[in-house]
């Protein structure tokens, strides 16, 4: 039993080492333990608002790539809008100058199938008419070969002809 009950002296001791010891650490270790301590505190707080600011700008970024993502969008259809507006626009344009120029060529070929027309209805009543002369001098030669046949052309001439 007498390792379990304490003796005074031993008691005295351990007390004394206790308080001895305690002097020492606060004397010595306490303020340092302490400081490491609220500087761990202190650098916890700083990396944790330094996390929430990152995570406000992580938003922040977040929303203005959301806004820029948008305003790209809507730039790319109006750009879009435009260049289909600008491709109807110039079919158009070609389709209208085609069309002018189909209508010039037209109009063009029109006069110059009526300009041979006229010519060649000319060139026609020319050869008709030197046709037609030709037949009549035959005719009035072969009629007026004969000084009989003149005279009865020449009665018959003065008998259709009437006098006022």
């Amino acid at each position: 039993m007498d390792l379990v009950t304490p003796d005074v002296g031993l008691l005295f001791w351990t007390t004394l080492s206790f308080l001895v010891l305690l002097f020492l650490l606060r004397k010595f270790a306490w303020k340092p333990i302490l400081k490491s301590v609220n500087d761990r505190e202190q650098s916890i707080e700083d990396a944790l608002a330094a996390a929430e600011n990152a995570k406000k700008e992580m938003e922040n970024l977040t929303a203005d790539n959301e806004r820029i993502l948008k305003e790209a969008r809507a730039e790319r259809e109006t750009m879009l809008k435009e260049a289909r507006e600008l491709k109807t626009k110039m079919i158009s344009d070609a389709k209208d100058e085609a069309k002018d120029a189909a209508d010039k060529m037209i109009a063009q070929a029109q006069a110059a199938i009526e300009n041979e027309k006229k010519g060649a209805m000319a060139e026609l009543k020319n050869q008709v008419a030197a046709l037609s002369v030709d037949i009549a001098e035959k005719v009035v030669k072969t009629e007026l070969a004969d000084k009989d046949k003149q005279l009865k052309l020449v009665e018959n001439m003065l008998g259709d002809a009437k006098l006022n």
